[in-house]
C-alpha cells in the first residue's frame, strides 16, 4: 500500500463501504465482506490523477474515450487541458463530464472555441485557436469558470507560433489567459513549445501555483539551453518561485535525452501526466502507468512516482481534500498496479529508445467504490507509432548523440 498523503508505504489491508474508504490497517478481518480482492504482490494506491488529457471525444480532433483510456488504466480523475472554451464548455459538461465514470474536470481554454478545430502545436496545416485574438475573451472565460466551479479547475493556453497567427498573437493570448486566471483565482496551465515567447516570460512570469506543462520536450523553447545542455536559469528561478512543472508527455513532448539531463540536475516533474489524445493513446504515451514507468526508468523512486501521479496533481488543482489519498472517509477511488519485470525497448516521442526492465501495469480500479474494467493498449510498444514518430527527430534541439535508425 502506497499512500503518500498519509505516509503509508507498506503491507496493509484496505476496506471499502459503499462509496467510501472505511479502513486502512496492517491487518483487517475479511469475514463478512461481500467481495475480497487479493492484491498480494501488487501495489495498492489512490486512484491515479492525470492532470493533462484531451477528452472531448467525437467533438474535437484530439478527443479520446476517457473511460477506456483513463479509468481502464487506473486513472479515477482526469483533467481535460483546454479542449473546451467558454463557447463550447456546456457541451463538454453535459455530454462528456456528466456521463463519464471517470471524474472528468477541465482547464478552460482562453480561446472560446477551445480545440474544436485545432490540431497539434507545431502543425502549420491546421488553423490555430488563437489565429484570431478575438477568440480569446477574458470576460467570457471568467464568467464560464464562475458558472462551473465544480468542473473547471483552471485556465489553459497553448503558446506555439502555429496556434497563434505565426506567433503574432502569442504574447496577447498569454496576457489574456493570465488575466482570466487571476480574475477567477485559479491556476493557469501553459503549453510552451515552438514559441516566440522566451523562457524569461514563460515560465518566468507565471505565478506561484501556475503550471508549465510539456516540460521535457526537446524542440525550440525547451527548458534546457541547447548549447550547454543545462537547465535554463529562468526555468530554475520559476520553480524556486513556486511555478509547478508538469510532464505532459503527449505526442512530441517527452524526450529521453531532456528527461535524463534534467534529472541529472534534480529537475523532476511536480506532476506526472500523459497529454493523452487521439494521437498518443495507442503510442507513444499509451496511458499513465506507462508514463510513470518512464519516470521509474529515469531514476525517480517508486513512492515519488506514485506521489506525483496522485497527491501532487490533486494539490495542483486544489482538490487534495477530496482526491489523491486513501484516507478513511474519502471517496473510494483506488488503483491497483503491478510492477512487472520485462525486457523491452520503449520509445520517447521521437522514437529514441531506452531498455525497460520493469513496467507498471494496471490490474484493478475502483471509482467511488465501484469496480471498473481494466483495458490494455492494442500493442505495447507499438511499432507503427514508433516508425511514424521518427520523422520529428531532425527538429530536435536536444537529442541523443546519434540519430534514430
Amino acid at each position: 500500500m502506497i499512500d503518500p498523503a498519509s505516509g503509508v508505504d507498506g503491507v496493509a489491508d484496505l476496506a471499502l463501504a459503499g462509496h467510501r474508504i472505511a479502513a486502512l490497517a496492517p491487518a483487517l478481518d475479511p469475514r463478512g465482506a461481500e467481495r475480497v480482492y487479493d492484491a498480494s504482490g501488487q501495489i495498492v494506491m489512490p486512484g491515479l490523477v492525470d492532470l493533462h488529457i484531451h477528452g472531448y471525444h467525437r467533438v474535437t480532433p484530439l478527443g479520446i474515450d476517457v473511460d477506456h483510456y483513463c479509468l481502464g488504466r487506473g486513472v479515477t480523475t482526469a483533467v481535460d487541458a483546454g479542449s473546451a472554451g467558454c463557447s463550447t464548455f456546456a457541451g463538454f459538461r453535459v455530454f462528456l463530464a456528466e456521463r463519464c465514470r471517470t471524474r472528468l474536470l477541465a482547464f478552460l481554454n482562453i480561446s472560446c472555441a477551445g480545440l474544436a478545430f485545432a490540431g497539434l502545436g507545431g502543425d502549420t496545416t491546421v488553423a490555430g485557436e488563437l489565429d484570431l485574438i478575438e477568440l480569446a475573451p477574458v470576460r467570457g472565460c471568467v464568467e464560464c469558470i464562475e458558472s462551473n466551479r465544480d468542473r473547471i479547475v483552471g485556465v489553459k493556453v497553448r503558446l506555439s507560433d502555429s496556434c497563434a497567427a505565426g506567433g503574432a498573437n502569442e504574447a496577447e493570448g498569454y496576457r489574456r489567459a493570465a488575466e482570466a486566471a487571476a480574475a477567477a483565482a485559479v491556476p493557469l496551465m501553459v503549453h510552451h513549445s515552438f514559441s516566440t515567447v522566451p523562457l524569461e516570460e514563460c515560465p518566468g512570469r507565471l505565478r506561484p501555483g501556475d503550471i508549465y506543462t510539456h516540460m521535457y520536450h526537446g524542440f525550440r523553447s525547451t527548458i534546457l539551453d541547447p548549447q550547454s545542455r543545462k537547465l535554463h536559469p529562468a526555468v530554475r528561478a520559476a520553480r524556486d518561485g513556486g511555478v509547478l512543472f508538469d510532464l505532459g508527455h503527449g505526442q512530441g513532448a517527452f524526450n529521453w535525452t531532456v528527461a535524463e539531463l534534467a534529472a541529472a540536475e534534480g529537475f523532476w516533474p511536480d506532476t506526472i501526466s500523459t497529454d493523452l489524445h487521439s494521437g498518443t493513446c495507442e503510442g507513444p504515451a499509451y496511458d499513465l502507468p506507462t508514463v510513470m514507468t518512464r519516470m521509474l526508468r529515469a531514476g525517480l523512486p517508486l513512492p515519488e512516482v506514485v506521489r506525483r501521479a496522485t497527491l501532487e496533481p490533486a494539490r495542483a488543482i486544489r482538490l487534495d481534500d477530496r482526491i489523491g489519498t486513501l484516507g478513511v472517509g474519502r471517496e473510494a477511488d483506488v488503483a491497483v498496479l503491478a510492477l512487472e519485470p520485462c525486457e523491452v525497448d520503449l520509445e520517447d516521442c521521437q522514437s529514441q529508445m531506452r531498455r525497460i526492465t520493469a513496467r507498471l501495469v494496471p490490474r484493478a480500479v475502483w471509482r467511488a467504490g465501484e469496480p471498473g474494467a481494466i483495458t490494455s493498449p492494442r500493442q505495447w510498444p507499438n511499432p507503427t507509432t514508433i516508425a511514424a514518430q521518427r520523422r520529428s527527430w531532425a527538429r530536435l534541439q536536444i537529442r541523443d548523440a546519434c540519430g534514430v535508425e
